[in-house]
């Protein structure tokens, strides 16, 4: 029975429940427990910090060591305020945090930021480490706990600073919210001089028991959050982070996402730096496709997207889940860095739209003579009139029904004549059209940074570097493509299919006959197979499939039946059979399958493998003897539509071989995806029971798409 940990899409996109963590990220009432008043400390800046919220909530300092800090009472001990606190900043030495933490805990203390890195180098004999310590004190008395290892958070919104580092004293105010699990990354953010605003802004650090998941839960509950930035190593707490991100799906908002720790190395230094088990990219990949996540590769194609989705405009949807799926044009002033975008945009999968006849000729009365209506656009000539030529151009290339976004790709420098021509060219089109337009550069560090603000302000997005500029437009132009939410499902019927499946797998049978038989019943077209122990039985099997057939060992300690030798191929009659027999059963036992001969055609790997957190994931590669060399593989979490299946096909390397290279004929897509479609119906429903399905190779030819091997092992 699939369940919501088990199917994205069974999760009903409703708005998200009251915000939990109101109590620490509106504290009214906050003790900042080592608070100091040297100059340079920690305990010196989180009470500066703190002080400056605009909130003004009530501050309670703690330090044994003073009575007075900054003109404020200051007590010796959590256990001298009289009242419980909405929060409390614990800026003490990690040796100090357990007994910090349980006397909050008993006060009847609601929340805590622990910006320590909770580093223990032995615990005590026979006890948990100090993180799981903290964590129990936390649960224990229900209280929230951002970090450890953190730098806090500031809510912009409600005007409230919890940190003990020094960030600017008025954050940019903005539709994004953003939670990091690296405090180099929210301080870098929040100081980056982007047209990024943040209604919250989140360093969570190790999160001991408060998870990203639901700081998103409370920055939904906010009417001015309108993208989600996440920059993450670990995912904790996935069922509640599906769920936020299937609400953030159903409002159409964008959730942009750089993961760290996908590559082995990542992955150690993840776990030597946290604790945490990072997510492997399969993960990633799986709840980007599932939910419509932007994924990012690095912090400038971050910033550069977030820039374009919070003051940028959004590309109408001219259907319901469907944008206008056309392409962007741009306008340039030099021929060499449109020929350089023209090539960079084709190496990253960036379209620029196919301009019609009209717009053509209207360009060519516009331009200088000499220069070609085109798209991309070079439109530098003469020089005179910059200011109209460029506007007009940006105006006659956003008026083509095939246009998307236009962008100005320029340098923006700063004009040693002052001229504002590019700026006001910029400004005159936006007024004159509602599609998006941005500005894209080059060199972030040749950025004129007054024009650029001047430009933010007037909602033009200023993108900093051609490849992350084009890159956050191909998120856009994704972005229309998607569907406004991820589709609901039931949670299943309980069938026969699915009872003889955990039969199978309760009698430890893992491939063969009886599995061919019960993908057949999920729509996989499978291969005739037979088993057999003895010759007599061979030749019965062949007799009943009709030659040419394949032999295989059935031995189930053989995984890979190709490299030992257990796969014979095209066997004529009875007399070769017979001999196939005699040497597969000397040298790999007795146990075979007799297999109807399949047309050759491109093989393909298709199954289910467990993740840790997330469950069954449904994956998709090259198959056969590529499976491993190639290492082309798709991810995606169950249920897979049709729509998805295809998605998933179109992006393997693999893809060119089943459209038909070299004059081969394409093979039949439609019975690709269909097998696609029933191996995610065989995860719905034998997912809980399974460790792994692997249906390889599938054999994807005009005729269709053939499952001839299987292998299925329990959880």
């Amino acid at each position: 029975m699939t369940t919501d940990q088990d199917s994205p899409r069974a999760v009903s996109p409703a708005p998200a429940p009251p915000p939990t963590l109101a109590p620490m990220l509106e504290a009214r009432s906050i003790a900042l427990v080592g608070a100091s008043p040297r100059p340079g400390t920690f305990g010196q800046r989180m009470v500066a910090e703190v002080t400056r919220s605009p909130s003004r909530p009530e501050i309670h300092l703690v330090n044994p060591r003073y009575a007075e800090i900054a003109e404020r009472r200051c007590v010796p001990s959590l256990a001298d305020l009289d009242d419980p606190v909405d929060l409390v900043l614990l800026g003490v030495p990690d040796a100090a945090l357990e007994q910090q933490l349980t006397l909050a805990a008993r006060r009847g203390d609601r929340s805590a930021v622990i910006f320590g890195n909770a580093h223990e180098d032995q615990p005590p004999p026979g006890r948990p480490g100090l993180r799981e310590r903290l964590a129990a004190v936390a649960r224990s008395a229900g209280l929230q706990l951002c970090g450890a290892g953190c730098m806090g958070f500031v809510n912009v919104t409600r005007g409230l600073r919890a940190i003990g580092y020094a960030e600017p004293e008025a954050p940019p105010a903005g539709p994004v919210a953003l939670v990091t699990h690296s405090g180099s990354v929210f301080s870098t953010m929040l100081r980056a001089r982007r047209g990024v605003g943040y209604t919250v802004a989140v360093s969570s650090g190790q999160e001991l028991v408060t998870a990203a998941a639901s700081y998103l839960d409370y920055a939904l509950g906010l009417p001015e959050t309108r993208v989600l930035a996440l920059v993450l190593e670990a995912i904790r707490d996935p069922g509640q982070l599906r769920r936020v991100l299937a609400v953030a799906a159903a409002r159409d908002l964008p959730v942009v996402l750089l993961a760290a720790g996908r590559s082995a190395g990542g992955r150690a230094m993840v776990a030597a730096h946290s604790g945490a088990l990072a997510a492997g990219d399969g993960s990633w990949e799986a709840l980007a496709r599932a939910y419509g996540v932007h994924r990012v590769g690095d912090l400038a194609e971050l910033t550069d997207t977030l820039e374009l989705f919070a003051i940028g405009r959004r590309i109408a949807r001219t259907r319901p889940g469907a944008g206008t799926g056309r392409g962007l044009a741009s306008v340039h002033d030099s021929g060499l860095e449109r020929a350089h975008a023209a090539d960079l945009a084709e190496d990253i999968g960036v379209p620029f739209a196919a301009i019609g006849e009209t717009t053509a000729a209207r360009l060519a009365e516009i331009l200088d003579p000499g220069l070609t209506p085109a798209n991309p656009l070079d439109v530098w000539g003469t020089g005179a009139n910059t200011r109209g030529l460029f506007a007009s151009s940006l105006i006659t290339l956003a008026g083509d029904p095939s246009v998307d976004a236009v962008a100005l790709a320029i340098d923006l420098v700063r004009e040693l004549d002052g001229d504002e021509s590019y700026p006001l060219a910029a400004l005159d089109a936006a007024a004159q059209t509602t599609k998006p337009l941005v500005v894209l550069g080059n060199l972030a560090s040749a950025v004129d940074p007054d024009q650029a603000t001047r430009l933010r302000q007037h909602g033009i997005p200023v993108l900093e570097g051609l490849r992350t500029g084009l890159l956050a437009l191909r998120h856009l132009l994704d972005h229309a493509e998607r569907a406004p939410g991820p589709g609901e499902t039931g949670p299943g019927a309980v069938c026969a299919r699915r009872d003889r499946g955990a039969d199978l797998l309760a009698a430890g049978i893992t491939g063969g006959a009886p599995w061919l038989d019960l993908l057949r019943e999920y729509g996989i077209v499978t291969a005739a197979a037979w088993e057999a122990s003895d010759a007599d039985g061979v030749l019965a099997a062949a007799k009943q499939i009709g030659y040419p057939v394949v032999l295989k060992t059935a031995d189930p300690t053989v995984t890979h039946k190709s490299d030992a030798g257990g796969v014979l191929l095209g066997l004529r009659d009875r007399a070769e059979l017979a001999r196939a027999y005699a040497s597969l059963s000397a040298r790999l036992g007795p146990r075979v399958l007799v297999c109807e001969s399949v047309p050759a055609g491109t093989e393909l790997a298709v199954g289910i493998a467990r993740d840790p957190d997330l469950g069954p994931l449904i994956v998709v590669g090259a198959g056969g003897v590529l499976v491993e060399l190639l290492a082309d593989r798709a991810v995606a979490l169950p249920p897979v539509d049709e729509r998805t299946a295809r998605q998933m096909v179109a992006g393997l390397r693999v893809a060119r071989l089943l459209a038909g290279a070299r004059g081969a004929p394409p093979a039949d897509l439609a019975a690709v995806v269909r097998a696609i479609v029933g191996v995610s119906a065989v995860a719905a429903e034998l997912g809980g029971q399974l460790a792994a399905l692997d249906v390889n190779p599938l054999i994807c030819g005009p005729g269709g798409a053939v499952a001839v091997d299987v292998l299925a092992l329990p959880r």
